[in-house]
């Protein structure tokens, strides 16, 4: 384990964590997080993930300016954004955006080391597996952006996955990490669905 891996699982740990509490500042702590994270990915040729760190980049600054910033009527009592759930159909169809994402984005990143053999001179590691974190990781924050409560249940699904291909990886300290984002994500769902019954005891 090298000290990039250790404090990007840290500060990746710290992140997830402040988000399962619907706490504004995961959002800063995610921007330290992506930026270690991208050169470990490098190293261990996970490009696709490595390309979705430029996104969470981004990402983690819109968040923090909507959370910040609701509409009145969005408001909470701590003035910040309300958790809420989702049209069912609307997020089916996330899903099925996110199957076809996977296949596509995996069949680009299979031929990289082909493409751009200096940039890339091994190739990419489960390109398809590793596909289907980034299409389903862009897909979630984007809702996690918007407080939806499903986001929770596909952060679930992607920690599981992500947790099989970093012990494939021999990344074992990220696996250990992405089993803890599982636990984290599971009371994340728990907690964000208490705080959004608490908003109808208020009123």
């Amino acid at each position: 384990m090298s000290y990039l891996e250790f404090f990007a699982v840290l500060t990746g740990i710290i992140s997830v964590t402040l988000s399962a509490k619907a706490n504004i500042w995961s959002w800063p702590a995610g921007i330290v997080n992506v930026f270690l994270s991208a050169f470990f990915y490098y190293q261990i040729q996970l490009y696709p993930d490595m390309f979705l760190m430029v996104f969470f980049f981004v990402t983690n600054i819109l968040g923090w300016w909507r959370w910040a910033n609701p509409k009145p009527e969005e408001e909470d009592k701590k003035k910040e954004l309300k958790v809420s759930f989702m049209p069912r159909g609307q997020f089916l169809i996330w899903l099925a955006v996110g199957i076809a994402g996977t296949i596509l984005v995996g069949t680009l990143a299979s031929q990289l080391h082909n493409w751009f053999p200096l940039l890339f001179n091994l190739p990419s590691a489960y390109p398809f597996v590793d596909s289907f974190i980034l299409v389903m990781s862009v897909i979630t924050t984007f809702l996690m952006i918007q407080k939806r409560i499903e986001c929770w249940i596909i952060w679930l699904l992607i920690d599981v996955v992500a947790t099989y291909l970093y012990f494939l990886k021999g990344a074992k300290f990220f696996g250990v990490e992405y089993f803890v984002f599982t636990i984290i994500a599971a009371f994340a769902l728990w907690n964000w669905i208490k705080e959004y019954r608490g908003y109808s005891k208020i009123a």
